[in-house]
């Protein structure tokens, strides 16, 4: 087996750390204005201006000449488009993660991929629980639960964390983009509902075209980034959704840097252009027009927590996620005899697991995509999506809490040791 008498959380390469530590920077800043949006949206949509809120998110803009359907709505553009930015990000990443970095050897690489497809399949399996026998379609949203936000367990990581390990961080970021590719491949194959092959074949061609400069190390924007919009024109006009087009665009970026290049290949280049735009501008937009849900107070929203399936979400996200996570792990290493990094501990292992329990923004999105929107479930499951992400967030935070202050006394300790 790959991962025999091998160590799970290893330290990485020192370049690889370096990396890593550079995007969770991002990554917290995004998570921080996601936070802000989602709380302004919530605010404004409990509000006595509720319903400038929801015609703001109704309002739309766009055409639909040319047969191609782009008069969408403020939420929709944000969903299908800026969305669409995100998962490019997240195809560069992996691409990268595979190729050049320390995934690549698949020792490392297994733990991740089978953390996350544990963190998906146990989720799915407790909300088909809850909703088995419902009917009218609810179990339709078995996919809810099984996505982790990364830019909002980071912010949340970054809060609470001043000296857990590296190693933890590294998995989590590790974990979460794997789970997006995961994401990514549901969306594509279960909430496709009709497919126009000629659309499809259409979108091909720019795709085709952008590989082509790509692979050439063209980076001009203004060539780029046309080729990019009709991909995802077309790709939105076939019936997948529109965020696959990111994924294959990102992965048409190659990783290393041409013979004798002293900077950084193509795939880190647009990477480093566009994460910014993506964890600060994208993300937080479309939770910002996503999270804005009408409670109706107190009892509205017993009522809400109460539905089968705001249940089904919120054991997914809380109880699945982390079974799954975990779980899988522990397995991991008891089939393979591999050993923990002697800088961690399992309780270590488990608060980042809770912290995978964390759902916003792709859960919110598959949530769409299962009931529709406007839909009478659409509320439901908004609902439930944050009182899931926020309780997952609150256990994780407690156990790591409690962990950083233990890793803490121990580099004081050292600290003391080494003056004396």
């Amino acid at each position: 087996m790959p991962m025999l008498n091998r160590v799970l959380f290893a330290r990485g390469s020192r370049s690889e750390t370096s990396r890593i530590t550079a995007i969770l920077r991002k990554e917290t800043v995004g998570g921080a204005l996601l936070l802000v949006a989602a709380g302004a949206a919530l605010i404004w949509a409990n509000s006595p201006w509720a319903e400038k809120y929801h015609a703001l998110t109704a309002f739309k803009v766009g055409t639909d000449r040319w047969g191609l359907h782009l008069d969408l709505t403020l939420g929709g553009w944000a969903a299908d488009a800026l969305l669409a930015i995100f998962f490019f990000v997240v195809g560069l990443e992996l691409k990268r993660e595979f190729v050049a970095g320390d995934l690549r050897d698949p020792g490392r690489a297994a733990l991740p991929i089978a953390a996350a497809i544990g963190g998906m399949v146990v989720p799915a399996l407790i909300f088909v629980g809850f909703t088995a026998g419902a009917g009218d379609g609810a179990a339709r949203g078995w996919a809810i639960p099984t996505a982790t936000d990364i830019a909002f367990a980071v912010a949340v990581l970054a809060v609470i964390s001043t000296h857990l390990p590296g190693a933890l961080r590294t998995f989590l970021l590790t974990l979460a983009v794997v789970d997006d590719l995961l994401a990514i491949t549901v969306i594509a194959i279960f909430y496709t509902k009709t497919i126009h092959p000629s659309a499809l074949l259409l979108a091909a061609i720019p795709l085709g075209l952008f590989a082509v400069l790509v692979q050439r190390r063209i980076a001009n924007w203004w060539l780029l980034v046309p080729l990019a919009g009709l991909t995802w024109a077309f790709v939105h006009e076939s019936g997948v959704h529109a965020t696959v087009a990111g994924v294959l665009l990102g992965f048409t970026v190659p990783v290393a840097a041409r013979k004798g290049d002293d900077g950084p290949g193509l795939a880190e280049h647009f990477e480093h252009a566009l994460r910014p735009v993506s964890a600060g501008l994208a993300v937080p937009v479309f939770a910002f027009f996503a999270a804005g849900v009408t409670f109706g107070g107190y009892q509205g929203l017993v009522t809400a927590l109460s539905d089968r399936i705001a249940l089904g979400i919120v054991c997914g996200l809380v109880v699945g996620k982390t079974i799954g996570v975990f779980g899988t792990t522990r397995l991991l290493a008891a089939v393979t005899r591999a050993s923990l990094d002697s800088a961690l501990r399992w309780i270590d292992i488990f608060g980042v697991s809770l912290l995978a329990g964390i759902g916003f923004t792709v859960s919110l999105l598959i949530g769409d995509l299962a009931f529709g929107t406007p839909s009478p479930r659409e509320d439901v499951v908004k609902v439930a999506v944050l009182a899931g992400s926020l309780l997952a967030a609150v256990l994780a935070a407690v156990v790591l809490r409690l962990r950083n202050r233990h890793y803490r006394s121990v580099w004081q300790s050292e600290m003391s040791d080494q003056r004396a």
